[in-house]
């Protein structure tokens, strides 16, 4: 699994709560960095993996909004959505 990163650092990667491997590749200018994730099983047509990836970003991370407590309807959590692709995160 390949997914598109720009200025994080990424720290643990899970896959249904077990460990995963993940390599970043080559740099590029203004596309970012791709992360690869193995797999720590082999996946079943059909079957739901939930990949948690434990990051930090920065200033420099360009595609990453962030929305304080106070800025969020319930005024009580930290929100955060990508301008590049669908993710779902939770707090």
């Amino acid at each position: 699994q390949v997914l598109d990163t720009k200025d994080v650092q990424v720290f643990k990667v899970t896959v249904n709560g077990q460990d995963a491997k993940f390599v970043f590749g080559e740099k590029h200018s203004f596309k970012g960095t791709p992360l690869e994730i193995t797999l720590p099983f082999e996946l079943r047509r059909g079957q739901e993996a939930i990949v948690e990836i434990s990051f930090e970003s920065s200033p420099k991370s360009s595609a990453l909004q962030w929305f304080t407590p106070e800025q969020t309807s319930g005024k009580k959590h930290p929100f955060l959505f990508s301008q590049c692709q669908v993710e779902w995160i939770h707090f």
